[in-house]
């Protein structure tokens, strides 16, 4: 459990720095947290912090194990990488298997003899889609096929695959000139919690909600706002953080069927972060016009465990008011992703209209307040008529947004086509 091993932790594009920030928080002594990279953040540390990674990042994406790396031209290479691993520490042939790969853009893998051709960031799970390059799929193969050589030289029978429940997940990822291999410690994606039972029409993942409330400058002692929560994940995830629930305490992880995995060990981190939970020292409040997904986002709360740390309303954002008196010294935020297109309209407003006259209601109910919005249109500042402190470039998947944040003070309403400005007061 002591040794030191090479960590790499991906996450949504924009939030590394913030799952850096989480990662130090741990204040884990064998835990050493390297300089980020795009879409994620290496490290070293041992298998226990391996555990603490899984049991409390709400950011990451999730806990790769690095197993090797070489350079790498053909898809026989990964194979010669693949074969020549100690497979045998981590699992045994009886256990079953599956591959994912990713590939920087602008890399490639083929076949020996083959000619290259770039590719996008992939992965073995889409290869039914006529998309998939046929070269990563190859090359996703050969990991397989590696792997099991590597036991049938040892004189042991080979794994079976099994891409839907697998045991172990390899995880391939593909550079410019070279390839590594990971052990995937997490088994299914950190975001999926275990605790949304359903979604609206355009759900955030749980780890981009996470990455999003830290970017807002939110902390668990001020006041939090949601007047357009959908199925209440940034809600939710505020809660839990404020409530110091650890986002991975209620599913199970890939490390757990590993070999060597200490059963006690991680009883004792589980109880551990099952004493830290204490009640949300200020108010948590989530409202949306549609009382179907305010049920929603109830249920999903009461199975993250925080249904009572969220009030819970029905009401249109146009009528929003600041939803608690502020203390002496107590901040408020607003953190939302506001609905567009067809789920603007949806909701009884014009698209084009729906940013101006969000714009107002902060302008002139939310004065000292913050504002976090989360939007599609990287110049939606300007339909909204308000000045961000700052802009964020994040990715929800594959899509490009921005993720303002405002210090609001009051201001007069945005002047309406065909209405008259009116003559300054006097002074």
């Amino acid at each position: 459990m002591s040794d030191q091993h090479s960590l790499f932790l991906p996450c949504p594009r924009g939030l590394e720095a913030s799952l850096v920030a989480e990662m130090e928080q741990l204040a884990s002594p064998t835990l050493q947290v390297r300089e980020p990279v795009a879409s994620g953040v290496p490290a070293r540390g041992t298998l226990a912090d391996v555990m603490l990674l899984n049991l409390h990042s709400r950011i990451a994406s999730r806990v790769l194990l690095r197993m090797g790396r070489a350079a790498a031209a053909h898809a026989d290479d990964v194979y010669r990488l693949a074969l020549a691993l100690p497979w045998e520490r981590w699992f045994t042939p009886q256990q079953t298997l599956r591959v994912d790969v990713t590939a920087e853009r602008g890399s490639t893998l083929p076949p020996q003899g083959a000619a290259a051709r770039p590719v996008w960031r992939s992965s073995v799970e889409s290869a039914q889609s006529a998309n998939f390059p046929d070269s990563l799929l190859f090359a996703a193969l050969r990991v397989k096929d590696g792997v099991c050589d590597h036991f049938r030289r040892l004189g042991q029978e080979r794994p079976s695959v099994d891409r839907q429940n697998p045991d172990v997940r390899i995880h391939l990822h593909l550079g410019a000139a070279d390839a590594l291999l990971y052990l995937d410690t997490s088994g299914e994606a950190l975001f999926k919690r275990g605790w949304r039972a359903e979604h609206g029409e355009a759900p955030l993942k749980e780890n981009l909600a996470a990455g999003l409330v830290r970017l807002s400058g939110w902390t668990p002692q001020d006041v939090f706002f949601d007047p357009l929560c959908g199925a209440g994940t940034l809600a939710i995830e505020a809660a839990q953080s404020a409530c110091r629930i650890a986002s991975g305490l209620n599913r199970t992880f890939g490390f757990e069927r590993l070999a060597g995995f200490d059963a006690a060990l991680w009883e004792g981190l589980r109880e551990a972060a099952r004493a830290m939970h204490r009640d949300a020292p200020a108010p948590i409040i989530a409202s949306d016009i549609d009382p179907r997904m305010v049920a929603i986002a109830q249920a999903n709360a009461r199975l993250a465990g925080v249904e009572d740390a969220i009030e819970f309303k029905q009401a249109d954002v146009m009528d929003a008011q600041p939803p608690a008196v502020l203390a002496a010294g107590q901040a408020g935020h607003i953190v939302t992703n506001p609905p567009y297109a067809e789920r603007i309209e949806a909701k009884g407003s014009e698209a084009d209209e729906f940013l101006p006259r969000l714009g107002d209601v902060l302008k002139r109910r939310f004065a000292g307040w913050h504002a976090g919005l989360l939007l599609a249109d990287v110049h939606a500042d300007r339909a909204l008529r308000l000045k961000p402190t700052r802009r964020h470039v994040v990715y929800n998947g594959p899509i490009e947004g921005r993720f303002f944040t405002f210090a609001l003070v009051a201001g007069r309403p945005a002047r309406r086509i065909g209405e008259v400005t009116p003559p300054a007061e006097p002074a």
